[in-house]
This record gives C-alpha cells, structure tokens and sequence, in this order.
C-alpha cells in the first residue's frame, strides 16, 4: 500500500524574497501529523568546462560562514527569466564568463525532506571572458577556480563540497566516459 498523506490544513509561517516557510497539516489513515517544508522559486547552477578544466567559484556563503568552492549557481529571481536566461547571467555575474553553447547537464532536488527546491544544472561550454557583473558583497570577493575535471571529480572523496557541485561534477564526468 503506497503512503499518500492528505493534506488538510496549510499555514504560512515565514515570507521572504528568495523562499517562503509553511507548516503543512497532513493525516494519514486517521492519524495527524505536520511538516514545516521551504518553498523555493527554484535554481540554477552552471558548470563551465574549457574540454578539459572546470571553471569554479570560490564564495562566501553565510550559513557556512566562510567560502566554499563551487559551481556559477543563482535563485531563480527574476519573473519570467527561462532557466537558460538565468543561467547564462549567473554565468557573467559570478564566472565573467559567457557560453556560446549551454546544455541541460542534470536537475536535482536539494534536500527533498524539508524543501521543494529543484536546481537545474546547466553544462556551459565555448566560453569566452566577459566582465564580471557581481549582485551583492558575496560576489564582489569571489575568486575563480580553474581545476582539471579529473582533479575536481578525484577531490570529491578528500574535499568537502556542496551537493549541487558534486552532483555536477559526477554528471560531466559520467558523460565523457566511452
């Protein structure tokens, strides 16, 4: 029997400009129970590849409070804006960088068991340099890692990384294997 919870009650607990925060009021079988779960606008990440290096970032991420190095990646924040258009500007803004081809690479749910986030990851290749257009002080101080993709997928088992990377990283490497 597959478990298929009724929603019956839903309440808005946080409202804010990039995620909102609801508790869901469920019942199965007669029984309640609730769940806070984030709804996101969605995001992008985009993997920039030279045919042999990964363009990274190196950023300062607040809940970390220190940087981590990962992919070019943004909320999904301007109405109307395709998932390629936002990727293309996420790509100049953080990477000064600007593909002449972008790709669907993968999609993936961040963390399913509290929020509804799905990132789509984009393979931007053809890249030439362009200005830099930064959104904010994270990005003013961001710093471009150039890595081989053979060291960049071999650091994944000694180097702690965020998900969307990892997961990006594996689906380049996965798709260059004969």
């Amino acid at each position: 029997m597959a478990f298929e919870p009724r929603v019956v009650g839903t309440e808005a607990l946080l409202a804010s400009r990039v995620f909102d925060v609801e508790r869901l009021d469920l019942e199965v079988d007669g029984t309640p129970f609730s769940r806070e779960v984030v709804r996101h606008r969605g995001a992008v990440a985009v993997l920039a590849y030279d045919g042999t290096s990964v363009i990274l970032v190196r950023q300062w991420r607040a809940p970390l409070g220190g940087a981590i190095v990962e992919v070019p990646a943004g909320t999904r924040d301007v109405d109307g804006e395709s998932p390629e258009a936002t990727a293309a500007r996420e790509l100049e803004e953080e990477a000064g960088l600007r593909a002449g081809r972008l790709e669907p690479l993968c999609e993936l749910w961040n963390s399913p068991g509290w929020s509804d986030q799905r990132t789509l990851v984009f393979l931007a290749t053809e890249l030439t340099t362009v200005a830099r257009r930064p959104s904010g002080p994270e990005e003013e101080a961001i710093e471009l890692v150039r890595l081989p993709l053979d060291d960049a997928v071999a650091a994944l088992s000694t180097a702690t990384w965020d998900a969307t990377t990892a997961v990006a990283l594996y689906a380049l490497a996965s798709r260059r294997r004969p």
